[in-house]
């Protein structure tokens, strides 16, 4: 049976299906724990129909498995879903995430399980729905949504009583920039008559959404602004040492960098090419000073969590200095770099959390000398550090080298010297990650910590983290496998723009006519 047309809406509808049975199930025993790890299980087998069916050979900046239905008339919003080699990947790192994330909390959440599971669930399907939809009123509805269940986990579910503060000031970061997406998006449909983010794309090319250029820089900024925060971009990154402090583990697996990021490239770069090239410099430096900042607030923390929220933002910083290079290295290597982010930090924020769990704090002062009370911890433990820290061989350092190499290519003004400066930044890494190494695991035995008898890694914890380190290992040695689909969309981001030309005035309703038209050929 083909379900090639259907795959996207499966891949919606089984984990909100499966939020709305665990919300009717009783909360008995690991009830919860089985059956939300059952629906992310069969949710990421779903993700894998996509790279197993995809065509590789196809055209760049055409979609596949689309679906493009009317929904409502007026305004023009349709159910338009369809992925690329921009969105695949993504869109399997999260189906991959989801059970481990399950696994991960098996024992963490103890109370109000049945809640904790429910958000989780609908989290997986606000993160399916923004890298699926091609509708930019359908991409808002999620991008919403995607705000709720997050701020709940972190108010409910935090680890210490700074919880609801902390939800509170993720919720005005990211909902106060979303509203001003929404008034851009609207701006949009008044120009245009559409939602369409391919009919919008093939309108920018030809510079016909306005010519107003005042008006188009604005809505640009509008965009930009609203997915900056949400990666987070220096200096918009108030909220990121407090969420992922406070956030559960499962939750801060999936809370930083792949929405914000994968929303510029789609939306900003299809919709505004030429506005996107010219804040490219702004944005080159600020993805430079992102990654020395994040890496020297890193070096000097004491705190396991704060460390990997400052490191984290240096590793988001990489993929905005490749990205605004618009080079297809640059561009590849930020995709690629994105995936990794995933796959390196999960890993991370899963052994912190075991840790926690074993000895009730990420003080690392209260560490040492662990390597001998917990040798399967510490290899874990080395072999995610040396993947962050862009190892050779490893996944860390593909995405690195490309945008490095991207960078150096740019034609943006000054690109070699914020490229230096963010070189820099692997130094830095390398640093805090390898310091923490030591004072955790080598040393002498902390006071705190020498008398207290705890298990190593669990048979379920091995469950959880041997895949991601084969994931490490598979990424660094065969990563052509993954760039078949990542390079067509980094060759379409790249691409020159057209030449600029004074826009003819376009009503909306003349622009509603020729764009019924072109979806009236297209069918």
């Amino acid at each position: 049976m083909n379900i090639d047309h259907t795959i996207l809406t499966v891949l919606i509808f089984v984990p909100l299906a499966g939020a709305v049975l665990l919300a009717l199930m009783p909360d008995r025993g690991k009830l919860m724990q089985w059956g939300a790890l059952v629906v992310t299980l069969i949710t990421f087998l779903c993700t894998l129909h996509l790279p197993a069916h995809y065509d590789y050979s196809a055209a760049a900046g055409t979609f596949q498995y689309e679906q493009n239905y009317d929904w409502i008339r007026s305004p023009a919003i349709r159910y338009h879903l369809g992925v690329d080699g921009l969105s695949m990947w993504l869109i399997v790192l999260t189906g991959f995430l989801a059970p481990l994330g399950v696994l991960v909390s098996w024992n963490t959440i103890g109370d109000r399980k049945k809640l904790y599971y429910t958000l989780f669930l609908l989290q997986q399907v606000a993160m399916l729905g923004i890298f699926v939809s091609l509708d930019l009123f359908l991409y808002y509805a999620f991008w919403e949504f995607s705000l709720v269940p997050m701020t709940l986990l972190i108010a409910t579910f935090g680890r210490s009583s700074n919880r609801r503060r902390a939800a509170i000031k993720y919720f005005l970061y990211t909902f106060i920039p979303s509203a001003i997406l929404l008034v851009g998006m609207l701006w949009v449909y008044a120009r245009t008559g559409t939602f369409q983010l391919p009919d919008l794309a093939q309108l920018a090319a030809n510079h016909s959404i306005s010519n107003n250029s005042a008006a188009l820089w604005l809505a640009s900024i509008a965009f930009l602004v609203a997915f900056a925060v949400k990666v987070p971009v220096f200096p918009l990154h108030g909220w990121l040492s407090d969420a992922i402090a406070e956030a559960p583990t499962a939750a801060v697996m999936v809370l930083v960098g792949k929405l914000g990021l994968y929303s510029i490239l789609r939306f900003s770069f299809s919709i505004f090419p030429e506005q996107s090239r010219h804040i490219a410099p702004l944005m080159i430096a600020l993805g430079a000073i992102g990654i020395v900042y994040g890496a020297l607030i890193a070096l000097v923390q004491k705190d396991l969590k704060q460390l990997a929220a400052y490191g984290t933002l240096g590793h988001v910083s990489v993929v905005v200095l490749g990205i605004f290079t618009f080079t297809i290295a640059g561009i590849d290597g930020g995709i690629y770099a994105t995936i990794n982010e995933g796959i390196g930090a999960g890993a991370f924020f899963i052994l912190l959390g075991i840790l926690y769990e074993r000895y009730g704090t990420y003080d690392m002062r209260d560490y040492g000398g662990l390597a001998a009370k917990l040798p399967w911890m510490v290899t874990l433990f080395v072999i995610t550090t040396l993947s962050v820290i862009g190892l050779p061989m490893l996944n860390g350092f593909v995405g690195e080298f490309l945008v490095l190499t991207g960078s150096m290519q740019s034609a943006v003004a000054h690109h070699v010297a914020w490229t230096v400066l963010g070189t820099s930044g692997v130094i830095f890494t390398a640093s805090y990650m390898l310091w923490m190494i030591q004072r955790v695991f080598y040393g002498d035995l902390n006071e705190n910590t020498a008398d207290v008898p705890v298990p190593d890694v669990s048979a379920r914890e091995h469950l959880a983290l041997w895949p991601l380190v084969a994931i490490m290992l598979l990424m660094g040695v065969a990563s052509p496998y993954w760039m078949r689909a990542i390079d067509t969309a980094g060759t379409y981001l790249a691409r020159e723009p057209l030449p600029s030309e004074p826009a003819a005035s376009i009503s909306p309703v003349d622009q509603q006519s020729q764009t019924t038209a072109t979806q009236e050929a297209k069918k």
